[in-house]
């Protein structure tokens, strides 16, 4: 800047401002090339997804289980194309049940199986996991319950997600007395039994549903199925509803005390 400028940096008389004039040397040359490279590269913008990412990738443990999630989900797809047995098949030999094939361990065949393939040369399909005291397969069953167990998580957590981001956020912006009446129907719904409340829903849901889902997309899953959704979904939102209006209301305070300083700002509380 130039020295004519300099009057203007001049602290006032009684000003609380800092007289810039002695520092103009020290803290107002001009950056340097190299120092704005440096800038630029700190000052690189992103999102919040890309910063969730950025964190992500740099957590070994969270990349891990990332893997071990996506193989899982890879075997439980393909598995079923592959494996000659059904979740509910009694193992069988020419069509004969093959009572020698009970209890078996990891990879292990029959009496009836060994010989089928001395005879007839053909390889069977392995047991990986072993069978049951009923002569079913134990890797095709563990496949298809693991099919259910990620089907339920998946979507009961998307259906408490979106009840406790509705219910949290209602409470923490209206907050007062709709906020004190909302967060103790939530605790209400913390005092009660998990376990209890589950086997009744579940046993009553069965019961409504039952009937009305035959013909309907929904009845391929069965009642069992979205009884144990709308269970999860009923009993579990509580946890999601107090951490969304928890966060409601700190962007609320935040908000407060900034439009408080603009406030004091525009009324001369500081003096220049």
């Amino acid at each position: 800047m130039a020295d004519t400028d300099n009057k203007s940096y001049k602290r006032q008389f009684l000003s609380a401002q800092v007289d810039l004039s002695k520092f103009k040397q020290t803290y107002f040359e001009p950056a340097t090339e190299e120092e704005k490279k440096q800038q630029d590269v700190m000052g690189e913008s992103t999102t919040f997804f890309k910063d969730g990412m950025r964190r992500l990738r740099k957590n070994p443990l969270a990349m891990f289980s990332i893997v071990v999630l996506i193989v899982i989900i890879a075997v439980i797809l393909i598995a079923p194309a592959i494996v000659p047995y059904s979740y509910d098949e009694i193992i069988s030999v020419n069509g004969v049940r093959d009572k020698t094939a009970a209890n078996l361990g990891m990879f292990e065949y029959s009496e009836n199986e060994q010989a089928y393939m001395e005879e007839t040369g053909e390889k069977l399909f392995p047991h990986i996991f072993g069978t049951d005291s009923l002569s079913r397969d134990y890797f095709i069953r563990v496949v298809y319950g693991t099919r259910v167990s990620l089907a339920v998580g998946v979507v009961a957590s998307v259906m408490v997600l979106i009840i406790g981001l509705i219910y949290g956020s209602i409470a923490g912006f209206y907050g007062g007395r709709v906020d004190l009446i909302m967060m103790r129907i939530v605790d209400i719904i913390y005092s009660l039994p998990d376990m209890l409340l589950i086997i009744l829903l579940s046993v009553v849901l069965d019961g409504v549903l039952s009937g009305k889902l035959t013909g309907t997309v929904l009845a391929k899953l069965g009642t069992n199925m979205i009884s144990m959704f709308i269970v999860f979904a009923v009993l579990y939102w509580v946890s999601m509803a107090r951490l969304i209006r928890g966060q409601i209301l700190t962007i609320k305070n935040n908000d407060r005390r900034l439009r408080n300083a603009a406030a004091r700002i525009n009324s001369g509380f500081f003096l220049c």
